[in-house]
């Protein structure tokens, strides 16, 4: 009796061994498994904290730039209330500015017109000039412009013998030349400069340099005038004497391309500006017209 009891016992205990284990093993497992899921909801939330603190971030940068525009609108509210709070004088006073601007608009670009106007008639001038004395010396005879104006350079030793104010055959065949091609330029007016070197005059019928320059520019005029017909209301006759020389007076060489008279030729200036005025009135009758 007591050995089956002691049978049935250890039957028992050993029974009771065998599922204590398996209960074990799976608790086991169920832990793992609960330890998996509790690292995949830590990694989530930590993503979670990362994207919550980027939108934060994003949020208060959207903040502040929400603020400036608030401060920028608020600037221009302000401009726009200082703009339309303009007095009616103060408004009459810009009025009168932008017509002053425009005005000097206009009488820039009607000046410019002008001068371009000017300008074609001066190159105009130049190669007619240059065309009709292409065949003569160029150190005798030098055509060039300068600010828009013509000068014809006559050397002393074409047009005078020395000390004399006798104007020989050769200049006048030169100086017939010149005044056909202004004797077709009307609009022009004419200026004839006579010129010397610094050695002083020895010759009882000159006083000076002054006179002797004087005297030239006047011998020229008067063979325009009356032998060439040109008309004299365009021509001034004036003397430079010493004190306008091309080089210094230091050879002879230099001492002769001194002595010269000069033919300047350039535009009347009353008509220059009745052209302006005439422009200025054109444009005014177009915008008004406008």
């Amino acid at each position: 009796m007591n050995r089956s009891l002691l049978i049935l016992l250890a039957a028992s205990l050993t029974l009771g061994s065998c599922v204590s284990k398996k209960k074990y093993t799976a608790i086991q497992l169920s832990n793992a498994t609960l330890n998996n899921k509790l690292d995949e909801c830590n990694r989530a939330r930590t993503d979670a904290e990362n994207k919550l603190t980027n939108l934060q971030i994003s949020n208060d940068h959207l903040k502040d730039q929400v603020t400036e525009m608030s401060l920028t609108n608020q600037a221009l509210l302000n401009n726009v209330g200082n703009m339309a709070t303009l007095s009616a004088k103060e408004a009459s006073n810009l009025e009168k500015s932008l017509e002053s601007i425009r005005e000097k608009d206009l009488q820039i670009r009607t000046m410019q017109e002008a001068l371009t106007k000017k300008d074609s008639v001066t190159l105009a001038l130049v190669i007619s000039l240059k065309s009709s004395l292409g065949n003569l010396n160029d150190t005798d005879v030098v055509v060039n412009v300068e600010k828009s104006v013509v000068f014809i350079s006559l050397s002393d030793k074409m047009l005078f013998p020395s000390g004399s104010t006798t104007i020989g055959p050769r200049a006048k065949e030169v100086l017939g030349k010149v005044a056909m091609v202004v004797n077709d330029k009307p609009q022009m007016d004419i200026l004839v400069e006579g010129h010397t070197d610094n050695v002083p005059i020895s010759r009882d019928c000159f006083k000076d340099n002054w006179d002797l320059s004087v005297l030239r520019a006047t011998a020229i005029t008067r063979v325009l005038t009356k032998d060439l017909g040109v008309s004299p209301s365009r021509i001034t006759a004036g003397g430079r004497g010493e004190y306008m020389p091309l080089v210094a007076n230091d050879t002879p060489e230099h001492r002769s391309a001194n002595r010269r008279t000069r033919i300047v030729i350039l535009p009347k200036l009353d008509q220059f500006f009745d052209m302006i005025e005439d422009g200025l009135k054109k444009a005014t009758g177009e915008e008004g017209g406008e």
